[in-house]
């Protein structure tokens, strides 16, 4: 598949885009190089162990410290973690996996040292293909390459842009991340924790390295600097001149150019529109991420089983989609439009694996449950789109919902009957949002002549077209 990769710069921040068939498939931004720490190999020390969580705390001289599950400690899932770990250790770990909220970084013991053809797991001993690799030959190939190069006592994974690779460029990148490992262990034993021994790369490097194979037909960018880079890092890392990079020097922004803005705006939306009329409804929360299919303005032409099973293999192709670009991982259930045949069932299903399969992220459909959902999950590889998107919101605290009018009013309400009770009040005077000002005030002011005559104050009830409409403020005289 024939793919673009476009690199943007504002505000000290890089931007990229990966276009597939015309739209956004995957979407990265990083404001430098120092904000990101996965992929960062630190001397950490154990700072606390947890035996009923069956993890650790490391400290990594961040400002959190990183959390360490027994099952991420190389080699170790059975004992109990404190047989393995103890307060005051130095021990070396990996971040997996950025923080989030309050949660630290979460770290793993079993080191990998990605380039652009192979990953070097100094604490493995194991070899391994590109699942993205299809070709068989080219496989066994590569695989008897690996038994060859891999160093005794470690791992080594072929990586897809190793395809059609020489033994000789293999063991060549195989050397330098020998000789990265041999610099990070001599750090290692020069300092004490806590302490940074590696920082992977930035985002523009990453993208050349990870990303962009043979079937990149362009990179293009709206920075001299960026161009200059992507040269320089093209030679470097041995990517094929027939990927063209391209100086983009239009009045418009390159991502509204070419209707990428569009694609991020549309990614943060909880309805997905279909082609054929149908839409997704894609709710994401802490535990999981829910997506329900429904038929929407599409009605079919014959009946209603070829409707909806046209409308669900429809929205399995979307749905792999949207988890790619809007970053989602964990568990998810999506509630596909009711299929009374099993033989259609398994066409969805079949549908939304075969779709699942050109993600590099690892998904796994475990099938429909006994409600007549469907159940998988993505690994939880890189932030979600909506936390590198969107913030809070500051009224509704992320609930999507805030207190009505009526509400705040009656809650407004009883608090000017408390400080009613007090003796020596003699006035009170309300500020809210019209709307709730509507409301306490009533029809032909009935409400206000009620609180009125039942409290014997003074009470004045203004609105304010600045407010928001759960701000209120009450003030009263003495």
């Amino acid at each position: 598949m024939l793919r673009k990769v476009v690199i943007s710069s504002f505000l000290n921040q890089v931007l990229v885009g990966i276009v597939e068939e015309g739209r956004l498939a995957e979407f990265f931004r990083e404001k430098d190089e120092t904000s990101r720490i996965v992929g960062n190999i630190y001397k950490g020390r154990i700072e606390n162990v947890l035996p009923g969580m069956a993890a650790a705390f490391v400290d990594l001289g961040l400002e959190r410290n990183g959390f360490l599950y027994v099952a991420d400690l190389k080699g170790e899932k059975e004992r109990p973690i404190n047989e393995l770990v103890k307060k005051g250790q130095e021990i070396l770990v990996q971040v997996a996996k950025e923080p989030e909220g309050a949660k630290g970084a979460r770290v793993v013991t079993s080191i990998s040292l990605p380039g652009r053809f192979l990953v070097l797991m100094p604490q493995e001993n194991s070899i391994g293909v590109s699942r993205q690799i299809p070709d068989s030959q080219e496989r066994a190939r590569l695989r008897e390459l690996a038994s060859e190069l891999k160093p005794p006592g470690m791992g080594l994974i072929i990586r897809t842009a190793a395809s059609g690779r020489s033994e000789q460029e293999l063991m060549e990148e195989r050397d330098q991340l020998l000789q990265l490992w041999q610099g990070i262990v001599a750090q290692s034993r020069k300092c004490s924790a806590p302490a940074l021994l590696y920082h992977d790369h930035d985002l523009i490097y990453r993208i050349m390295r990870d990303v962009v194979t043979d079937d990149t037909e362009v990179i293009i960018v709206d920075q001299p600097w960026i161009y200059d880079r992507i040269i320089d890092i093209r030679a470097k890392l041995r990517i094929s001149p027939t990927t063209k990079v391209e100086l983009y020097r239009g009045e418009v922004a390159l991502f509204d150019q070419l209707g990428l803005s569009r694609d991020l705006e549309k990614a943060t939306h909880k309805r997905v529109w279909l082609n054929s009329g149908g839409y997704l409804i894609i709710d994401q929360t802490e535990a999981l991420v829910s997506i329900d299919v429904n038929t929407g303005k599409y009605t079919g032409s014959k009946n209603l089983a070829e409707t909806v099973l046209r409308t669900n293999l429809e929205a399995a192709q979307e749905i792999a989609k949207q988890l790619r670009l809007r970053n989602i991982g964990g568990i998810i259930i999506i509630d596909f439009i009711d299929m009374s045949s099993p033989h259609d069932r398994q066409l969805v299903l079949d549908a939304l694996t075969k779709a699942l399969a050109t993600d590099k992220t690892k998904s796994h459909v475990l099938g429909f449950t006994q409600l007549g959902l469907v159940e998988m999950t993505r690994k939880k590889a890189k932030t979600r789109l909506s936390h590198i998107m969107e913030t809070p919101c500051p009224h509704c605290g992320g609930t999507g919902s805030v207190l009505s009018q009526d509400t705040i009013a009656i809650n407004t309400a009883q608090q000017i009957y408390s400080l009613a009770r007090e003796k020596d009040v003699k006035s009170i005077k309300v500020a809210c949002h019209p709307l709730v000002a509507a409301v306490l005030v009533g029809n032909n002011k009935e409400n206000i002549k009620l609180m009125r005559k039942q409290t014997g104050k003074r009470i004045t009830i203004r609105g304010c077209d600045q407010f928001e409409l759960d701000y209120t403020e009450i003030s009263c005289q003495r």
